[in-house]
């Protein structure tokens, strides 16, 4: 298996594993529970960033480019008006 196949799927795993923790957190009642998955929430964020550098810096991700003012004030304008 390729490295640059290795990160993505690595990255998806995270990104899979930062979607679990956003559901569970906000459905413990557990103060402790919720506290000890908000920290490791937080290094996995810390990981994803960290494997998302590495992916940038290997050119193994090359992000979209930027929006231009014109799509910014369009979609601003969708949500404004009730569209979406």
């Amino acid at each position: 298996m390729q490295e640059k196949t290795m990160v993505a799927d690595t990255l998806a795993g995270i990104n899979g594993e930062l979607v679990r923790f956003g559901e569970m957190i906000p459905q413990t009642e557990n103060k402790e529970l919720k506290q000890t998955l908000k920290q490791l929430r937080n290094t996995c964020e810390q990981s994803q960033e960290e494997l998302f550098q590495i992916a940038r810096e290997k050119s193994y991700y090359v992000p979209a480019s930027k929006a231009t003012q014109e799509e910014v004030e369009h979609v601003k304008s969708l949500f404004s008006s009730g569209t979406i």
